[in-house]
């Protein structure tokens, strides 16, 4: 190859080649994508002592008051987002239900005419006050009205459907807090990517890509392809709110983790022996296995390749949406290939 064939050819390489971020910055680039979405939302293993303090004082045990704070801090996350200097007790009463329904006085601290006007706000600092904004007193509130009828997981549940009047809170805030007793610990964190690195994947961004089966559609998620029986791994800890068929996704598994985030697998081959509505799951773990199931009736497999469509959504309490899991599904692959060189 003569000199100007080999600059027409390597030219336009180079230069693009020199236009393309450093992979550095590319990595900061997803992990601001991926904070964007789901930021890391836990509390410090510091308030343990408040925890065990407030759970001595009322006997309900703190692995459920981590559970209920973790739940407010999940539908609570964008505002908290904004303040870097929020206090790590979250749970936020409605001022009538803490002052009272008819108390005239919306923020009354008065611990005596809260009382009289029918409200539940306590004095859990022992300062006089029974103040709304004291993360102190709320935690303390909110354990001796969880704590007013029993301390088991029955009584607790009641509580919790008296306070927020919806079961899916309720199975939700009683998931976490088996999630806190079996850990022992508040810094219950950490991710995995979906695939064992040691099996043959490829995948791309397909957020947003056309679907036509049962009605136009967009993809609300992002196709990893790998071949049937792969093994497919919980990318967080958490607790399996659905496992069975869903039309679109076949054989799929929906599990909630933490910050109140939905993970959702789908087009399964099968299921991990054991995995069932309400087992606890850790990053890592196997919950099931790549088929192309679904697109029909229970038991339709081979419509399409084999891969597994996974996806993720947001709930604060009154609105769910989904959002782009390809920042996390980079940012998870690239720590997964870290940390297996340092082994």
């Amino acid at each position: 190859m003569n000199q100007r064939l080999m600059c027409r050819f390597w030219m336009p390489l180079l230069l693009t080649l020199a236009l393309l971020p450093p992979v550095s910055a590319v990595a900061a680039e997803t992990d601001a994508a991926a904070e964007e979405d789901m930021p890391v939302l836990t509390q410090p293993q510091e308030e343990m002592p408040v925890l065990y303090q407030v759970e001595k004082q009322t006997r309900v045990p703190w692995y459920y008051l981590a559970a209920v704070n973790q739940y407010e801090m999940g539908i609570h996350w964008q505002k908290n987002r904004q303040n870097q200097n929020a206090s790590p007790i979250q749970i936020e009463m409605p001022v009538e239900k803490w002052s009272g329904p008819v108390n005239p006085q919306l923020e009354d601290k008065n611990p005596m005419t809260i009382k009289l006007f029918g409200g539940i706000g306590l004095d859990g600092n022992n300062d006089k006050k029974a103040d709304r904004l004291d993360p102190v007193d709320e935690l303390f509130t909110m354990a001796k009205y969880l704590g007013r009828s029993g301390h088991d997981e029955d009584s607790m549940r009641r509580a919790l459907w008296d306070y927020y009047q919806d079961g899916i809170v309720v199975d939700r805030i009683t998931g976490f807090a088996r999630i806190f007793q079996q850990e022992g610990t508040l810094s219950v964190k950490g991710n995995s990517f979906p695939i064992p690195l040691r099996y043959n994947y490829s995948y791309r961004s397909t957020w947003g890509d056309a679907r036509g089966w049962g009605g136009r559609r967009s993809h609300e998620g992002c196709d990893i392809f790998a071949s049937t029986g792969t093994p497919v791994l919980s990318t967080a800890y958490g607790v399996v709110e659905v496992a069975g068929w869903n039309k679109f996704g076949g054989w799929r598994i929906g599990i909630r983790d933490l910050n109140n985030v939905y993970h959702y697998y789908a087009h399964l081959s099968g299921f991990e022996k054991g995995m069932k509505r309400g087992s606890i799951v850790k990053p890592g773990q196997v919950i099931g296995y790549v088929g192309s199931t679904g697109y029909g009736r229970p038991g339709t497999s081979g419509k399409f390749a084999p891969h597994l469509h996974y996806g993720m959504y947001r709930d604060t309490g009154n609105r769910e949406w989904a959002f782009d899991p390809t920042p996390h599904l980079r940012k998870w692959e690239r720590e997964a290939k870290i940390s297996r060189k340092k082994k």
